[in-house]
Formats: C-alpha cells, sequence, structure tokens
C-alpha cells in the first residue's frame, strides 16, 4: 500500500517538475511563491477547523478579522501567535543551513511558544 502512494507522489512532483521547466526561472519561483501563499492561507483554516472552531469562537479576533486574517499573504509573527494561541495551538520556529555544504549543521528552534 505505501508504494501506490509513493508512487502518486512522485507522478504529482514530475508532472510539478515538468510544468516548471516549461517556464523561466523567474515564472517559476514566482508561482512556487504564490502557492506557498495559498498554501498557508488554506492550512490556517484548516487548523481551525481541525480544533472544531468557528470564526465567530474565537474571541481575541472578530469573525470578520478572522476571515481576513486567514486569507492574508503577509502577517506579523505576533498575529500568527496570537491566532494559533486563541485556537489552542502553538507555534515553533526554527533557523536551518540551506546551503549544501552546511546540512550537517542542526536546526535551532529561535521561538517556542
Amino acid at each position: 500500500m505505501k508504494t501506490k502512494v509513493k508512487a502518486r507522489t512522485n507522478k504529482k512532483e514530475d508532472f510539478i517538475d515538468e510544468l516548471a521547466s516549461m517556464m523561466s526561472p523567474e515564472r517559476a519561483e514566482r508561482a512556487k511563491s504564490e502557492a506557498e501563499k495559498e498554501i498557508f492561507h488554506i492550512r490556517l483554516s484548516e487548523l481551525r477547523k481541525k480544533m472544531g472552531i468557528r470564526q465567530e469562537d474565537i474571541k481575541s479576533f472578530t469573525q470578520s478579522g478572522i476571515s481576513k486574517l486567514e486569507s492574508r499573504s503577509d502577517m506579523k509573527v505576533s498575529t500568527l501567535i496570537e491566532y494559533l494561541k486563541s485556537i489552542g495551538m502553538g507555534v515553533e520556529i526554527k533557523a536551518y543551513s540551506k546551503k549544501v555544504i552546511n546540512k550537517n549543521i542542526d536546526a535551532v528552534t529561535l521561538l517556542k511558544v
């Protein structure tokens, strides 16, 4: 069963790689950046829903504020922390090396709330 799941994942990755190869590197990077922003929005609302909390249930924000927050393209870390705290979750921010030659350096936790 695990093999089938892995095969599907590889197909999806191959398809995304194929699409990216048809674009200029700059356009592919912009598309990736936009996709990451959309995924971030979806994840925030999914986290809230998984916790069984409606927008109206969050006391530290208005319902319209939650709606705007969940669709923002950028936000302060303090706002993200307050949002996650209000739905009963914490946040951890780690720093890690992106350079291949420094991959042996462990990630460092900068913040855990």
